[in-house]
């Protein structure tokens, strides 16, 4: 398309699975075309800093689509934050009611009759070869790992960045994790390196500014919730219907649901008799269209909610807490098992963890030949 169209083309929107995410946005912007690419940015730590740096360098504009970076709630909580509402910040938690697909079911073993209208090498992209399954297609493909990015990458972005934006994080410098256990049958665990797990914790850790304490993240999925704060009243809504985010901070406590939706200040008769002044702009126009008007004004001339600036480095923060799930059952070069809840150790600048060595084949994956592309 790109080959053909690109003189009539002004910007592209990227809403395929995950693994194409990053080939799909490399050849828009080295063709000079503003980008829009659906959350997570990308299947992989490597691919979100090289994009953030090319939107960059081909002077684009670029925006995730985590629609809630653009709605009133994470502003609201930013105003909160900034007024010294809640002190502090120093946990943060979050879950999510996905994955709502099967996950921690491992690779089909069969095949399926190729739908007609499919161009089954097409939709693998850079993925490395396996036969058609309807188990992908349309939907489930986000429970495996060489296609989607599980629970973490589907709602990540949604939760963690009302989080992120307001207590100003940036890449973790630690990760452990744990994950739920498929029992094929009694006292024998079922291991599927190729499918994201049923139910994951993560835990990051990002170090303090300024002399501030570290922030620690925890991130829950496939039914785990955390503790209700004593703070909420016991017939109170927790988050919101399918997730939430907790902030605890040196002086009290936030919550919201996905998206950002519904802040609230904990106990939540506070959030009526704490009067912040709004000092940030709202987007009415929403997600999309803000990015719109800014590829017609140009680069550089409107904000934007989540640009890859930032985007990036909160994909990179997701996307390393699926390095550790991915990296759990992985025995090291001494042979022997991955112990559960290892901490990570992060070098973000170099992209590499210092402790583990086995783990870094989960920042850049091998491309499929003939899918190769230049990161860089």
């Amino acid at each position: 398309m790109l080959h053909r169209e690109h003189k009539h083309i002004d910007a592209v929107s990227v809403s395929v699975p995950d693994n194409v995410h990053a080939v799909a946005a490399i050849a828009a912007m080295q063709l000079g075309k503003h980008i829009y690419v659906q959350k997570p940015m990308t299947h992989d730590i490597y691919e979100a800093r090289t994009l953030t740096e090319m939107a960059k360098r081909y002077k684009v504009v670029a925006q995730m689509g985590n629609q809630g970076a653009s709605g009133d709630g994470v502003r609201q909580m930013q105003e909160w934050y900034n007024a010294g509402i809640i002190g502090d910040a120093h946990k943060i938690i979050v879950w999510t009611n996905r994955p709502v697909w099967p996950q921690g079911t491992g690779t089909p073993k069969t095949k399926d009759d190729m739908p007609k209208e499919l161009d089954w090498d097409l939709w693998l992209g850079p993925a490395q070869f396996q036969e058609y399954h309807k188990e992908y297609v349309p939907f489930s493909w986000r429970g495996f790992w060489a296609f989607g990015t599980g629970a973490l990458g589907d709602m990540g972005c949604h939760l963690i960045d009302p989080a992120f934006k307001t207590v100003g994080l940036a890449y973790p410098s630690e990760v452990e994790c744990s994950e739920g256990t498929i029992y094929e049958k009694m006292w024998t665990a079922a291991y599927y390196p190729e499918s994201c797990p049923s139910s994951s914790s993560v835990i990051l850790k990002f170090p303090g500014k300024d002399g501030k304490a570290d922030v620690k993240l925890h991130w829950m999925d496939g039914g785990i919730t955390p503790e209700r704060p004593e703070e909420l009243g016991p017939d109170e809504m927790m988050g919101g219907g399918d997730g939430g985010v907790i902030i605890e901070g040196t002086k009290g406590k936030m919550m919201c649901g996905t998206y950002g939706a519904n802040p609230t200040l904990l106990p939540t008769s506070r959030t009526k008799e704490v009067n912040v002044p709004k000092t940030l702009a709202r987007v009415p126009e929403g997600h999309y269209v803000q990015w719109v008007n800014a590829c017609i004004a140009g680069y550089g001339k409107n904000e934007l909610s989540s640009p890859f600036e930032y985007a990036g480095p909160l994909t990179e923060t997701i996307l390393m807490g699926n390095l550790a799930l991915r990296s759990y059952m992985i025995k090291g070069s001494n042979g022997k098992g991955f112990p559960g809840r290892k901490k990570l150790l992060w070098d973000a600048v170099n992209m590499k963890i210092t402790n583990f060595d086995e783990a870094n084949q989960f920042v850049k994956r091998e491309y499929r030949s003939g899918w190769e592309v230049k990161l860089g």
